[in-house]
C-alpha cells in the first residue's frame, strides 16, 4: 500500500491573508479597519487553523506573523468592552467561557507550532497584541512599532496569558514593571529590554523578516523542527531528562536522508 506524501490544503482564513514560498508560511492580519483587533474579528480562528496548517504540513520550515494597515494588533476592542458587548458580554462565567473558547486558544495553539515564529511587528502591538508578538520565537520590529501591556490602564488583567509569555522572554522584574505600570514603550527601548531583535526602518522590515526566515527555512526540516522542540522543552525539563532526550532526537536525525546530504554539502564546500 503505497503511502500519501500529499500536503494539507492551506485553510480557508476570514480575517487574515496566507503565502506559501520557499518553505516560509506569512500569514497577515488583514483586519486593518479595527487595526486588526483580536476580538471582535475572525483573527483568533484564523490565527489557530493556521497554527495547526503549519504543523501538518512538511512544507513549512518558518511561519511569520505580520500585520497589515498602521498596526500589528491593537489586542482587545476598546469599544466592546465599553458596551459590555461582544466577547465582553454577560456574567464571570460567560465572559470566563468566551475568554477560553475564544482569544485563550491562541497562546495554546502558537506554543504548540513546531517550526519557527517570526513576528514583524509593523506598529502598534498593544495589550493582547503585545502578547501575541510576545508568543513568537522573536521578534522583529520598525521604527514605528509600539508596545505596551496596558490592561491594567483599563482596569482588567492580561487574559491572553501575556504574564505568562513575557516574564519568560525579559525576566519578572521587567515584566512585572511593564505590566503593572501599564507604560507604552518604543521599538528601541523594546530592544533594550530583549523583546525585540532587531529595529529596522519601516521600508526595510519585511525584508529583514524575510531574510531571517529564508536563512532558517535553508536548515534542514525535520532537525530544524526537532530543534524547535528541544529549545522549548529545555525550559522546562531537568538536565539529565533533557539529555536523555537529546540522545533520542539525535538518533533520530542520524538516520535521516537530510542529514547525509547535510553533511555531504559541507563536505563538497570544503574541498573548493
Amino acid at each position: 500500500m503505497s503511502v500519501s506524501t500529499s500536503q494539507p490544503p492551506q485553510p480557508v482564513l476570514q480575517d487574515a491573508l496566507l503565502t506559501l514560498e520557499g518553505r516560509v508560511a506569512t500569514l497577515t492580519l488583514d483586519r486593518h479597519d479595527v487595526r486588526n483587533a483580536l476580538t471582535g474579528t475572525a483573527l483568533a480562528d484564523d490565527i489557530v487553523a493556521v497554527a495547526e496548517w503549519v504543523n501538518r504540513c512538511d512544507e513549512v520550515s518558518v511561519l511569520v506573523i505580520a500585520g497589515a494597515g498602521s498596526a500589528f494588533s491593537a489586542g482587545g476592542n476598546v469599544k466592546d468592552m465599553a458596551n459590555r458587548g461582544g466577547d465582553f458580554a454577560g456574567d464571570v462565567a460567560e465572559v470566563a467561557g468566551r475568554y477560553r473558547r475564544g482569544i485563550q486558544r491562541i497562546p495554546l495553539a502558537l506554543q504548540a507550532v513546531e517550526v519557527p515564529v517570526i513576528a514583524a511587528v509593523n506598529g502598534p502591538a498593544i495589550g493582547a497584541g503585545f502578547d501575541l508578538a510576545n508568543m513568537a520565537d522573536i521578534r522583529i520590529a520598525s521604527r514605528k512599532a509600539k508596545f505596551g501591556e496596558t490592561f491594567l490602564n483599563l482596569g482588567i488583567i492580561p487574559g491572553d496569558g501575556g504574564a505568562w509569555f513575557m516574564q519568560r522572554l525579559i525576566g519578572y522584574q521587567r515584566a512585572f514593571e511593564l505590566t503593572l505600570s501599564g507604560r507604552v514603550i518604543d521599538a528601541e527601548e523594546a530592544k533594550e529590554y530583549g523583546i525585540v531583535l532587531e529595529v529596522t526602518e519601516p521600508e526595510a522590515l519585511m525584508e529583514k523578516v524575510n531574510e531571517l526566515a529564508a536563512r532558517i527555512a535553508a536548515q534542514p526540516p525535520k532537525a530544524t523542527r526537532l530543534t524547535k522542540r528541544l529549545m522549548k522543552m529545555a525550559q522546562r525539563t531537568e538536565l539529565k531528562d533533557f539529555l536523555d532526550l537529546c540522545a533520542v532526537f539525535q538518533g533520530m536525525c542520524h538516520n535521516e536522508p537530510e542529514h547525509l546530504a547535510a553533511v555531504n554539502a559541507m563536505l563538497e564546500k570544503m574541498a573548493k
